[in-house]
C-alpha cells in the first residue's frame, strides 16, 4: 500500500484533540513510522493550522470543548482550498448515528476509541494512498488539459494561415490520433475512479483483518503485477492459464479456472508454490480479486501515462509543423525534421498498413529556406503517395547530400502513373481524382513552391513504383 508514499517523507498528519495524553500517544506512533505530526489541542487552532499549512491527512477528535469535531471538519470541507484533505473521525463515541454524521459532514474513516494501534496505522497508510492516487490522476488530467489547450491554440494558429489549405488533408487522422489516446485516458479515469467510489470505504476493514502472512501474500501479488513489462497476447495468455489451472488443480483447489484467469491478469506466469497457501485460505477470492483490482489501477495509470505522451507527440508535431510565420525571411532548417513531423501527423493513415524505409544521410547540412512552405511540399507528396497506394504497401524516404544540392527522394509503391498522364500533372487544375477530392492545384503549388528555392523536381513512374525527387541547394541566392 505505501510503495508511492516516499520514505522520507510519509505524509504531513494534523492530529486534533484536547486530551494531552492522547495527543503524546497518537503523534508517538505517527511519529515512530515516519509520518510529520502536529498535535493540537482544539478546534480553532487545528482551522488555523490547515489554513496555514494545510495537511495531507486529519485525525479528528469529535467532543472537544467550544468547537467539535463535526464542526471542525464541516468548516474544512466548505473551504475549496481545503476541502481535498481527508478526515479520519476518532472518538470514544460509538453510536450508529454518530459514525453516520460523520461521513455526513465529510469524513472518510471512523475509528473508535480505544484504538489498536495496528488499526490506526492501517486506516492512515490506506487514506494517504488514496489520497496520493488522486494527486495523480488529477495531475495526469492537469497534463491531459495543457495537452488539449496546446492542440486547440495550434489549430487556431493554422486556421489563420494559408496552410490551412493543406492541413484540412491531414484533420481526419489528426482527430483520429488525438481521440484514440484520450479514450484510453477516459476509460482508464472511469475505472480509477470506479475502485474509489466502490472500495474506499471497505479497504481499512480488508486490510485489517488481513494477517502478516496474508499481508505477505498481498504485497508478493502486487510485486509480480508491478514488474509485467508488456502485455502478453491472447494466444500467450491462454497457454500461461493452462499452465496456472494445471498446478492449481494439483492441489486440490476449487475454482481452479477462475482463479488462473486473475493471476494471469494480475501477472503471474510462473510457479505458484510460493502462493499456495494463499490460494488454500478460505478468504483467498477476496484477497486475490482486490490485488487484481489493485492492479487494474496500476495499469490504467501506465495507460493514462502512456496516451499522454502519444497526444502530447502529435501536439509537437502540429506545433512543429505551425512555428514559422510567414513573414518572408529564409532560415536554415534540418530538411528531414519537417519530413518526420509530416509523418507524425499522418500516422492514422499510415498505420493501416504502410512501411515506411528511411533512408537519412547522416549529419545532412542544414537548407537555407523557407521552412513553412516546404511543409506545404512534403505534405502534399506524402498525402500523394499514400492515396496512390491505398494506404497499403510501402513508402521510402531518401535524403542526400549532392554537390551543393539535398536530394530528397519520395517513392511509393502504388499503382504508378499512366504515361501519358505524367507530363500533365504539374498543370494547374490538372487531377484525376473524382469531383471535390481534389481541385488540382496541389503539385502545382508545389512545383512553384520549389522554383522559389531555387530548386527542381522530378518524376518517375511505373506499375508498382513512383519516384518524386526534389532538388534544393543548400544556400539560396537572392
Amino acid at each position: 500500500m505505501n510503495n508511492d508514499i516516499s520514505s522520507t517523507d510519509r505524509g504531513n498528519i494534523l492530529v486534533v484533540d484536547d486530551t494531552p495524553a492522547n495527543l503524546r500517544l497518537l503523534a508517538g506512533i505517527l511519529n515512530g513510522k515516519g509520518y510529520k505530526v502536529r498535535p493540537v489541542p482544539s478546534g480553532e487552532l487545528a482551522l488555523s493550522a490547515v489554513k496555514g499549512m494545510p495537511p495531507d491527512l486529519i485525525l479528528l477528535d469529535i467532543m472537544m470543548p467550544e468547537m467539535n469535531g463535526y464542526e471542525v471538519c464541516e468548516k474544512i470541507k466548505a473551504d475549496e482550498h481545503t476541502r481535498h484533505i481527508p478526515v479520519i473521525f476518532i472518538s470514544a463515541i460509538n453510536d450508529v448515528l454518530d459514525k453516520v454524521k460523520a461521513f455526513a459532514v465529510g469524513g472518510v474513516d471512523y475509528i473508535t476509541k480505544p484504538f489498536q494501534v495496528e488499526e490506526v496505522l492501517v486506516r492512515v497508510e490506506t487514506h494517504l494512498a488514496m489520497c496520493q492516487l488522486q494527486k495523480k490522476l488529477q495531475q495526469k488530467n492537469d497534463e491531459l488539459t495543457v495537452t488539449l489547450d496546446q492542440l486547440q491554440a495550434t489549430q487556431n494558429q493554422l486556421v489563420q494561415s494559408e496552410k490551412m489549405a493543406a492541413l484540412g488533408q491531414l484533420i481526419a487522422g489528426i482527430a483520429h490520433e488525438i481521440n484514440t489516446p484520450l479514450g484510453a485516458i477516459r476509460s482508464s479515469i472511469g475505472n480509477i475512479t470506479s475502485f474509489l467510489d466502490n472500495n474506499l470505504e471497505s479497504l481499512p476493514v480488508f486490510f485489517k483483518e488481513l494477517s502478516a502472512e496474508r499481508q505477505q501474500d498481498f504485497l508478493s501479488l502486487m510485486y509480480s503485477s508491478s514488474q509485467q513489462t508488456y502485455s502478453l497476447s491472447t494466444r500467450e495468455k491462454r497457454e500461461v492459464k493452462k499452465g496456472l489451472k494445471r498446478q492449481i488443480e494439483s492441489e486440490g483447489i476449487d475454482n481452479a479456472d477462475s482463479l488462473a484467469s486473475i493471476l494471469v491478469n494480475i501477472g503471474l506466469q510462473g510457479n505458484l508454490q510460493e502462493f499456495l497457501p494463499l490460494l488454500k485460505d478460505p478468504d483467498s477470492p477476496n484477497i486475490i480479486q482486490t490485488a487484481y483490482d489493485f492492479a487494474s489501477i496500476h495499469r490504467s495509470a501506465k495507460t493514462i501515462s502512456i496516451a499522454t505522451e502519444r497526444a502530447a507527440k502529435v501536439v509537437f508535431a502540429l506545433k512543429n509543423y505551425a512555428r514559422y510565420d510567414v513573414n518572408g525571411e529564409k532560415l536554415q532548417v534540418n530538411i528531414t525534421e519537417g519530413i518526420e513531423t509530416v509523418l507524425t501527423l499522418y500516422q492514422n493513415q499510415i498505420k493501416q498498413g504502410v512501411e515506411i524505409f528511411r533512408n537519412y544521410q547522416p549529419e545532412l547540412p542544414a537548407v537555407q529556406c523557407y521552412p513553412d512552405e516546404l511543409n506545404q511540399v512534403w505534405t502534399n507528396l506524402i498525402h500523394n503517395s499514400l492515396q496512390a497506394m491505398d494506404n497499403q504497401g510501402t513508402l521510402t524516404i531518401d535524403a542526400i547530400q549532392q554537390d551543393n544540392s539535398v536530394l530528397v527522394k519520395i517513392t511509393d509503391s502504388g499503382k504508378g502513373i499512366l504515361p501519358e498522364i505524367l507530363p500533365k500533372i504539374f498543370e494547374p487544375f490538372f487531377t484525376t481524382k473524382p469531383a471535390g477530392e481534389g481541385s488540382g492545384l496541389g503539385l502545382d503549388i508545389v512545383k512553384k513552391i520549389i522554383e522559389k528555392h531555387q530548386g527542381k523536381i522530378d518524376v518517375e513512374s511505373v506499375p508498382d513504383k513512383t519516384v518524386f525527387t526534389v532538388s534544393l541547394p543548400i544556400n539560396l541566392t537572392d
